[in-house]
């Protein structure tokens, strides 16, 4: 069968239909449970907790609603590496001006560096939390570890690896179990909220949804479906092997609800366990992730806050080769660079290279006087101004039946990022605004 569906995936055959060699739902899972879990990184730990520390229940509300916006944008990324054959980079270098390529992916790289020095800087107070020894000396290590998995895995390793690192997120629902959350007071915030219309309250909804909607997320997932062709010889484009769609288009809506999903519930987790341990007790203003887990001990326990300090190592582990990598991506696509982590080092060594530039160039943040913490705030700052720009463009070529084919977006998950954009433009007028 080669005719390719004419409207959204949201119509494709149900799984059954498949047969009996269907996937497993393990196989299912891949490029959108590492983004969503990689969205949960030691900056956005140190969001939640203190949006929870500083407002209790009150803000479980933005995470209720980003979700269907996360998934959208996702969805859409995705769509474009799997139907096309290239990332968002390498779709905007053929079909948008130049300088407007370079511009975005510029701003994409002080973002991500930025962000980058945070993490490997909070990674690095979580150990000293754990283990004696000199902060610097844990900069560097973390530093050569993202480094060496993303130079030397091979590609199937290199994911196998980061899947098991989402394991790590599930610390923050195990200490959850002994925060003593009460339970209605949440249910309540969460689906019937109170909005405040003060700056303080304006400037946590901002954090949280500069947070959660990324552009680096949108490069990676739609890189990761690439690499994830080039993984598997027998997977085409979309373009060129439109049969392929209905298994293709299922598989990239569970795994990115499914990653999306993880990584909300777990962003509830930490937003509820602040709100239930510091809230309550009067510890209203949190910095960094390693303080939150120094401050939850005393109402937790030991247990509860060496769970909650692992978790941020974890995690960082995952983020912070998906902030390398999607720069890298990025930039070797604006540039016409061979890029993948599918390629030997010999073959992509500009990617590789910019890769271990970017992660030194994070590290090399926590050695001079800049503070982390104000790198990563103006870090959010700038990906929440850049990701209006991209996902209008995003949107754009997913509406272009020149670049798209058949699998042009429409329906419900058209709405969505519409939606989701107009969210953002928002968000990115109100940080300009709180931020004067």
């Amino acid at each position: 069968m080669r005719n390719a569906p004419e409207h959204d995936e949201a119509s494709a055959p149900p799984p059954s239909v498949v047969g009996p060699s269907k996937p497993r739902l393990a196989g299912f899972l891949g490029a959108g449970l590492i983004t969503g879990a990689s969205d949960d990184d030691p900056s956005g730990i140190a969001t939640y907790s203190q949006v929870g520390a500083a407002f209790g229940y009150g803000l479980s509300w933005t995470l209720l609603f980003s979700y269907p916006l996360m998934v959208s944008i996702q969805m859409i990324s995705a769509r474009i590496g799997r139907t096309t054959g290239q990332g968002i980079a390498g779709v905007l270098r053929q079909h948008y001006p130049n300088w407007l390529v370079q511009g975005v992916v510029a701003l994409l790289l002080i973002a991500n560096v930025a962000n980058l020095g945070a993490d490997l800087g909070a990674m690095a107070d979580a150990t000293g939390l754990l283990l004696p020894g000199p902060k610097w000396l844990y900069v560097l290590l973390f530093s050569a570890i993202c480094i060496a998995m993303q130079v030397f895995l091979r590609y199937s390793r290199y994911v196998a690896v980061l899947k098991w690192f989402t394991v790590s997120l599930f610390a923050y629902l195990a200490v959850l179990v002994v925060a003593h959350v009460r339970w209605r007071e949440l249910a309540t915030q969460f689906f019937m909220p109170h909005i405040q219309w003060n700056a303080a309250y304006l400037v946590a909804v901002v954090a949280i949804f500069g947070t959660t909607i990324s552009p680096y997320l949108f490069f990676w997932q739609s890189e990761e479906e690439v690499e994830d062709m080039h993984a598997h010889p027998t997977r085409l484009s979309l373009i060129d092997a439109p049969e392929q769609a209905p298994q293709a288009l299922r598989r990239i809506r569970l795994d990115t609800m499914v990653g999306m999903g993880l990584s909300n519930v777990v962003a509830l987790a930490i937003l509820a366990t602040a709100a239930a341990t510091l809230h309550i007790h009067g510890v209203l203003d949190i910095q960094t992730s390693a303080q939150a887990a120094q401050a939850l001990q005393p109402f937790a326990g030991r247990f509860a806050a060496v769970l909650f300090t692992c978790g941020i190592i974890g995690t960082g582990l995952l983020a912070v080769p998906v902030l390398a990598g999607s720069a890298a991506y990025a930039i070797g696509e604006a540039r016409s660079w061979p890029v993948g982590f599918s390629r030997k080092l010999g073959e992509a060594k500009a990617f590789y290279l910019t890769i271990s530039a970017a992660t030194v160039l994070g590290m090399i943040i926590n050695f001079t006087a800049i503070n982390p913490m104000k790198a990563l705030y103006w870090s959010a700052v700038i990906n929440g101004v850049i990701a209006v720009p991209v996902m209008v463009v995003v949107m754009l070529v997913v509406a272009r039946q020149d670049i798209m084919g058949a699998f042009v977006v429409r329906g419900w998950l058209r709405a969505l990022g519409w939606l989701a954009t107009a969210v953002m433009s928002v968000i990115a007028v109100a940080m300009a605004v709180t931020s004067l």
